[in-house]
């Protein structure tokens, strides 16, 4: 048992502390929304001025859009200039603010209003339009009764919802991420000894294919060709130990991040598989994960790989 400790600790302090917890590995920024403050219109005809409460309604409504669709609709804000400033229909053509959101990097922009027709009774018109193509991806009325901080509350989130799952709106374009070939790190008491490395290198092989088509058939990756890479690291399958010299490698070779997965031989018929993944622009750890003590000889490799990168990546959206 002691045996087995020693590799299996020095597996552990491979890993940086930050892997230790969910990181934001395969998460995409989201697509980019302008939200633009809606209008308000009361024709209900009550004796009583509520103006004030209405505009700090509408306030707090806007408030809750814009930061529960990034959490619930896979969206990232953006906010447009205008002039004058802030964006307002009110204030300025759709074609103009459509430009500035074009301009801010929005892929949609929505607009809306809401209009209170009776005591009891509101609407709220909501229209997303593809920033790119000015055509309306989302048109919907939508009625909600009352007219109070919890109705508004409400509303508020069912629209939210509509929002998120709207059809035709913009495909995230997938992560280019290069993933190199499968590296050994043998920790077994013939390493360096036993063994044949031609073999070795055919299970590595079999591993790294087996995690590359997974990756790419996830739709959230596209993969990048490695084998124009010029380097030492790359070729003698060495990444693991030159910190993180992978991100400018993958960079050069057009990727948003770098892969670089490790099988450890524990002994003859165990194994622990592990990779890691950065931010090729920063060389940021975005991802580690390692596997637990797996048993099986080198020809089940490319299971334990493909069992990692499908619990650990690719199930963790």
């Amino acid at each position: 048992m002691r045996v087995l400790l020693l590799p299996i600790l020095a597996l552990c302090l491979w890993l940086p502390p930050s892997s230790a917890n969910a990181q934001d590995g395969g998460k995409k920024e989201g697509v980019a929304i302008a939200v633009i403050d809606f209008d308000y219109v009361d024709t209900s005809g009550e004796e009583r001025d509520q103006s004030k409460e209405h505009e700090a309604r509408l306030d707090t409504f806007m408030h809750a859009l814009k930061g529960d669709l990034p959490k619930h609709g896979s969206f990232r804000l953006v906010t447009p200039n205008c002039i004058p400033n802030p964006c307002s229909l009110a204030g300025s053509t759709v074609g103009d603010i459509l430009a500035a959101a074009r301009e801010a990097g929005a892929d949609v922009m929505l607009i809306g209003g809401i209009h209170k027709m009776s005591t009891l009774v509101q609407w709220a018109k909501i229209q997303a339009i593809d920033a790119k193509t000015g055509q309306a991806m989302f048109d919907k009325l939508f009625t909600f009764r009352g007219d109070t901080d919890d109705a508004w509350r409400r509303a508020e989130a069912f629209i939210v919802g509509e929002i998120a799952v709207m059809p035709g709106r913009p495909a995230e374009p997938p992560i280019k991420i290069a993933v190199f070939d499968f590296e050994l790190d043998d920790f077994s008491g013939g390493a360096g000894i036993a063994g044949d490395h031609a073999a070795d290198l055919v299970q590595l092989d079999r591993a790294t294919g087996e995690a590359r088509k997974l990756i790419a058939q996830s739709g959230r990756y596209a993969v990048v060709d490695v084998t124009n890479a010029e380097n030492d690291a790359v070729k003698g399958r060495t990444l693991r130990q030159c910190n993180g010299c992978e991100a400018a490698i993958a960079l050069k070779l057009g990727a948003d991040q770098s892969l670089v997965g490790v099988v450890a031989r524990i002994s003859r018929t165990e194994y622990v598989v592990r990779f890691q993944i950065r931010d090729a622009r920063t060389g940021t750890l975005v991802l580690a994960r390692q596997s637990d003590l797996r048993i099986g000889a080198d020809y089940s490799w490319n299971r334990g790989a493909a069992a990692l990168i499908r619990n650990s990546l690719l199930d963790n959206p």
